[in-house]
C-alpha cells in the first residue's frame, strides 16, 4: 500500500486530524498496526501458556479450556473494544491520549495545577480551552474537595505517577516477554538446543533492539505495517483453520456460561489463573497512549474490523488445537502451527515481537519527557531522531538503562510464565488508574450524572479489580518485579519533585521587589555596559535572589537586562505565536524586560534551536507594539525605534546567559529520611543530571553561574 509523506507527516505529527476523508482514514488506520498494536497483537505467543502455568489442570470435559477462552473473549470485548475504543478513546486532550492527557485535562478543568508559575494568561492559550463554564452540582463537589483539601492534589499527582512507573515497568517486561517467547519456538525444531542458546539469541536481538534506537523509528517504521498485518493475518487465518480441524465446538465458548462454569469448578486456582489471561489485553493503554500519533477514527476502525476480530479468531484456533493436545499446553502457540508455514510464522513471529518491543520502548521516551515538563524527573538528554516527524525522540540514559534491566529480567528469570505474573501486574495497575482518572473526567470535564459515573466505575473497575488480585497472589512467583521498579521510580520521581518544589519556594521567598529595584534609580546603582544580560529564573514575577547577589557585588551590568523563565502549561503543545510573553520589569529608561518561555507537556524543546533571535525579535516586536494612549502613539513613535535600535546594537555587543546554580541541603533539625532524600539522592541527581547551560543550549564562552545553597 503506498503511503504519500505529505500523509505519513500528518498522521504522526500532533495535528490532530478533524476532517479526512475515507482514504485517509483507511491510510492511517493502515500505519496505525505498525506503531500502536505491536504490544496487543503478540500477546498469543504466551496467554494460554501463562495461564496454565499454575496447579489449573486439564480435564477431558474441556470446560477447562473453554473458559478460559471464554474469559479472553469478554475481556478482550468489554475492556479493550468497550472501555477503551468506544469511551477512553474520546478523552483526548487536544488530540492527545494518555494518563497525561487524562491528569492534564482535570487540571484544567479542575484547576488542579501542581505546577509552579501558573498564570491567568496561560488560560488564554488556543490548546487551554475548558469547555462551558456550566457546573452540575457533582462537578461543584469533586472541585470543592481538591480546592479545600490542597494535599488530595499532591495525592493525585503521585497517584498519576503511579500509573506511569507502572507503564515504565511495561517497557521493561514487553520486550522481554515478547522476545523470549517468540525464539523459543526454535526450540520445536531444534530439541536439542539449550536454554542458554535461546537465552542468549534474546539478549543479542535485545541488545540490537536497543542499539538501534537511536536511528529513530522513522527509519524502519515503513516496514512495521506489513509486517504487523502479514502477523495478524497469519495466525488469525490459522485460528480458523485449527478451529475447523481440531474443534469447532469451541464457538460455544462465546456464551458467558463457561465463565461461571470455570470458575464454579476450578475454585481459587481458577482465579489464580485469570493473571494469564490479563495478558491478552496487554497493549490496550499504548492504543490511548499514541493517540497523538493518529486521528481517534483511525484507530477505531484498525481495531475494531481488523484487530479485534484477527486476535479473536487466534485465541479461538489455539484453544480448539489445545482441546485435543492437553499435553502440549506450555508450547501450543508453535504446535498450533501447521507444519509446512512453521517457519515463515517463526519469522514473522520475532519480527513482531520486534515492532511490540519498539512501540513500549518510544513510548517510555514519551513519558520520561512529559515527567521532565513536570519537574518529576531529573534533566536528560533529549533527542529529536527526526525533522519532520513530531515526537520521534530518544533519550540515551534512558535507552541504556531499559536495556540493562531487561538483560537482567531475561538471564535472571528465563522463565516467560513468571514474567507473565510481572507484566499482568504491571498491566491491571494501569488500567485501574486509567479507569480512576476516567471517572473524574466523567465527572468534571463532561459533567455526566452521577449514575452513569458510577456504572462506569463499577462494571470496568469491579473487572479489572478481580484480574489486578488474581495478579497480586503471585507477587512471590515474579509480580514483585514491577512493584520494586516502580517504587524506584516513585522515589525518585517523588524526591525530584520535592527538591525542585522546595527550590521554587525559596526563590519566591527570597525574589527581590520591584520597589527597590526602582528606587536605585536608572543606572541600578551601578555602570551599564554594552550588551544584553539574560537572567535565568524560576519566577514570572519579581527579580530573582541571584539578581540580588549581582546588584550587591558587581559593579557593572548589561544595558539590557531580559529575565527569562522557562516554564510548562498543561497542555500538550503551545505553538510559536503564543510561544513569548514578553514584559517590561519597572519604567522604560531602565532597559529590562521579562521573558516567558511556554512549552506544553508534549512539547521538546530542540535545544532552544536560533533562542537569541527568537528572543531578541519578539523583544523588539513587544517594543514596537506596546499599547498606550492616541497621543502617545504618535510621539512616541521615534522614542520606539530608536529603543529598538538600541537593542539590536546590544544585541551586536553581545549576549551573556547567567544562571543561578543553586545546592539544596537538609536543615539541621531534619529527620535522618529527609536529609538522605535531599543531601544524598537528590544532591546526586542534581549533580548527575543535564546543567540547566546544556538544556537550554548556552554557549560555555557567554556563561556566567553565581552559586546559591538554599535548606529545605
Amino acid at each position: 500500500m503506498n503511503q504519500s509523506p505529505s500523509l505519513i507527516e500528518q498522521g504522526i505529527s500532533r495535528q490532530h486530524l478533524k476532517t479526512v476523508s475515507c482514504a485517509n482514514v483507511l491510510t492511517l488506520a493502515y500505519q496505525s498496526l505498525g506503531v500502536i498494536y505491536g504490544d496487543l497483537s503478540t500477546s498469543p505467543l504466551y496467554v494460554y501458556k501463562t495461564t496454565f502455568s499454575g496447579k489449573l489442570s486439564l480435564h477431558e470435559d474441556d470446560e477447562e479450556i473453554f473458559g478460559v477462552f471464554s474469559f479472553i473473549f469478554w475481556t478482550f470485548t468489554l475492556i479493550a473494544l468497550f472501555k477503551y475504543v468506544f469511551i477512553v478513546l474520546s478523552a483526548d486532550d487536544n488530540g492527545e491520549g494518555g494518563t497525561f492527557a487524562l491528569y492534564s485535562l482535570l487540571c484544567r478543568y479542575a484547576k488542579l495545577s501542581v505546577l509552579p508559575n501558573h498564570q491567568e494568561m496561560d488560560e488564554e492559550l488556543s490548546t487551554y480551552a475548558t469547555g462551558s463554564p456550566g457546573e452540575t452540582q457533582q462537578s461543584a463537589a469533586v472541585k470543592s474537595f481538591f480546592e479545600k483539601h490542597p494535599k488530595s492534589q499532591k495525592g493525585l499527582l503521585i497517584f498519576v505517577l503511579l500509573g506511569t512507573c507502572m507503564a515504565i515497568g511495561d517497557s521493561v517486561l514487553t520486550p522481554t516477554i515478547s522476545v523470549l517467547s517468540a525464539v523459543s519456538g526454535v526450540k520445536l525444531k531444534i530439541p536439542q538446543l539449550h536454554e542458554n542458546y535461546v537465552v542468549i539469541i534474546s539478549c543479542i536481538i535485545l541488545v540490537v533492539i536497543f542499539s538501534v534506537q537511536r536511528f529513530g523509528t522513522h527509519r524502519v517504521a515503513f516496514i512495521f505495517a506489513p509486517i504487523s498485518t502479514a502477523w495478524l493475518l497469519s495466525i488469525s487465518s490459522i485460528g480458523v483453520y485449527n478451529t475447523i480441524k481440531w474443534n469447532p465446538h469451541i464457538v460455544s465458548a462465546l456464551s458467558p456460561v463457561y465463565m461461571y462454569k470455570f470458575l464454579r469448578n476450578t475454585g481459587v486456582e481458577g482465579w489464580v489463573s485469570l493473571g494469564g489471561v490479563v495478558l491478552s489485553i496487554t497493549g490496550v493503554e499504548t492504543m490511548f497512549a499514541d493517540l497523538g500519533h493518529f486521528s481517534s477514527l483511525s484507530i477505531k476502525v484498525a481495531f475494531s474490523f481488523f484487530v479485534y476480530p484477527c486476535l479473536i479468531l487466534a485465541y479461538m484456533g489455539e484453544a480448539a488445537f489445545l482441546s485435543k493436545h492437553h499435553e502440549d499446553i506450555q508450547r501450543s502457540f508453535y504446535k498450533a502451527i501447521p507444519e509446512p508455514v512453521f517457519w515463515p510464522v517463526f519469522i514473522i513471529a520475532t519480527c513482531a515481537a520486534v515492532i511490540g518491543s519498539q512501540a513500549v520502548i518510544s513510548a517510555t521516551f514519551s513519558i520520561i519527557s512529559q515527567c521532565c515538563a513536570l519537574d518529576c524527573f531529573p534533566r536528560v538528554k533529549i533527542i529529536h531522531t527526526s525533522s519532520k516527524i513530531h515526537g520521534q525522540i530518544y533519550i540515551p540514559e534512558v535507552n541504556w538503562m531499559l536495556m540493562c534491566l531487561c538483560l537482567a529480567v531475561t538471564i535472571g528469570l528465563r522463565d516467560t510464565n513468571m514474567i507473565g505474573h510481572a507484566y499482568g501486574l504491571a498491566v491491571t495497575s494501569v488500567m485501574l488508574v486509567t479507569t480512576c482518572l476516567m471517572s473524574l473526567v466523567m465527572t468534571i470535564v463532561w459533567k455526566y450524572r452521577t449514575i452513569t459515573v458510577l456504572a462506569f466505575l463499577f462494571c470496568f473497575g469491579s473487572i479489572e479489580l478481580l484480574y489486578f488480585s488474581s495478579c497480586a497472589y503471585k507477587i512471590p512467583e515474579g509480580g514483585w518485579i514491577p512493584i520494586l521498579l516502580s517504587l524506584t521510580f516513585m522515589s525518585v520521581m517523588f524526591i525530584w519533585n520535592y527538591g525542585t518544589t522546595k527550590k521554587h519556594e525559596f526563590d519566591i521567598e527570597n525574589k527581590v521587589s520591584i520597589d527597590r529595584i526602582v528606587a536605585l534609580g536608572p543606572s541600578i546603582g551601578m555602570v551599564r555596559v554594552p550588551g544584553i544580560g539574560l537572567v535565568y529564573t524560576n519566577l514570572v514575577t519579581g527579580v530573582p535572589a541571584v539578581f540580588g547577589h549581582f546588584v550587591t557585588n558587581l559593579p557593572a551590568f548589561h544595558k539590557i537586562l531580559v529575565f527569562v523563565c522557562v516554564k510548562s502549561v498543561q497542555v500538550p503543545y503551545i505553538g510559536e505565536e503564543e510561544r513569548f510573553v514578553i514584559s517590561r520589569v519597572g519604567p522604560k529608561e531602565y532597559g529590562m524586560f521579562r521573558s516567558v518561555v511556554r512549552y506544553g507537556y508534549r512539547d521538546v524543546p530542540r535545544e532552544m534551536y536560533d533562542f537569541e533571535n527568537r528572543l531578541v525579535s519578539a523583544i523588539v516586536e513587544f517594543v514596537e507594539t506596546e499599547p498606550g494612549t492616541q497621543e502617545e502613539e504618535f510621539s512616541n513613535l521615534r522614542l520606539r525605534k530608536e529603543e529598538s535600535l538600541e537593542i539590536m546594537e546590544a544585541k551586536e555587543a553581545g549576549v551573556t546567559y547567567i544562571l543561578g546554580q543553586s545546592y539544596a541541603k537538609a536543615k539541621q533539625s531534619s529527620s535522618v529520611l529527609k536529609k538522605l532524600a535531599v543531601d544524598v539522592v537528590f544532591a546526586f541527581m542534581s549533580t548527575n543530571c543535564r546543567g540547566t547551560d546544556v538544556v537550554l543550549n548556552v554557549p560555555h564562552t557567554s556563561l556566567l553561574e553565581v552559586g546559591m545553597v538554599y535548606y529545605v
